[in-house]
């Protein structure tokens, strides 16, 4: 059975007597890369700051590999590295040296946290140009330097707020492949929230869709579009043949001596799809 990352009851968060995140239930497992999808508003940043900590919930709870992130905040944080959409740096100090803060902040040792440093900066592309002053980093490269201070920290759970805003295709994907990497290689478990389909589809194992504050969604992308399209489709008999499919050809397949069945398959169901049916059909 795998451990419970994060577990969120009846979460639930007023401001001004507006639910902006109302009664969510929500459960991440260890291992996974857990896509948080929504539009822009929807609650998803407001949920990331209860789970670290840096708000409280009006009701409900949530908690991070059993700790409750309202009255074990310090511990949460210990296990947690979070990259915000917009990250801040010390821009007059070099990767290297923002790196170092980080360190000393968290508490890991000299040496430990050069060795750490030098590690995290080859893992993200940045080790040649590690003694540059952050302030003179294009947008891509900042974003890079993100994912190392995630790195560095070496935590149990990242939680990623849109962490490929405004960058180019190119650094987008190495982003994304960074993400890959640190959940397979380092078993981190990862919280990426973001509103684009496309990169949620391509890396998460499992999603979670948040509309208004509610979670209308979760599971796997193929668990959501066969419980949501499926009285739009139908199932469909993927075979090899020579000619047109007719029901008599696919009986007498069926009867072909050394043919143990004939698989009828569910079709591939898009991320546009299912955020079509909730977000524009309402």
């Amino acid at each position: 059975m795998k451990t419970i990352v994060l577990d969120a009851k009846n979460l639930t968060k007023l401001y001004n007597h507006t639910k902006v995140v109302d009664s969510i239930n929500l459960q991440i497992e260890e291992g996974e890369i857990f896509g948080f999808l929504g539009p822009n508003g929807a609650g998803k940043t407001t949920t990331i700051l209860m789970a670290l900590g840096l708000t409280e919930p009006t009701s409900g709870e949530i908690n991070v590999f059993g700790y409750n992130s309202t009255r074990e905040p310090l511990k949460v944080k210990k296990i947690t590295s979070y990259l915000p959409e917009n990250v801040g740096y010390y821009e007059d100090l070099t990767a290297q040296e923002n790196l170092k803060y980080i360190t000393r902040l968290n508490g890991i040792p000299g040496k430990k946290a050069d060795a750490k440093i030098e590690e995290v900066l080859k893992n993200v592309g940045l080790q040649d140009v590690a003694q540059v002053e952050v302030g003179k980093y294009s947008k891509g490269m900042k974003q890079r330097l993100g994912m190392a201070a995630v790195l560095v920290k070496e935590p149990k759970l990242a939680i990623l707020d849109e962490p490929t805003t405004g960058i180019d295709p190119k650094g987008v994907e190495e982003i994304l492949e960074l993400i890959v990497k640190m959940s397979r290689e380092q078993n981190i478990t990862v919280l990426l929230s973001s509103h684009l389909l496309y990169q949620v589809q391509k890396i998460c194992t499992k999603i979670g869709i948040i509309s208004q504050g509610r979670i209308v969604a979760q599971g796997t992308i193929e668990e959501i579009g066969k419980s949501l399209l499926k009285e739009e489709k139908e199932d469909l008999l993927e075979v090899k043949v020579a000619n047109k499919l007719t029901p008599a050809l696919e009986e007498s397949i069926k009867q072909i001596e050394g043919v143990m069945g004939v698989e009828k398959k569910s079709p591939d169901h898009s991320l546009e799809e299912i955020y079509i049916k909730y977000f524009r059909e309402g």
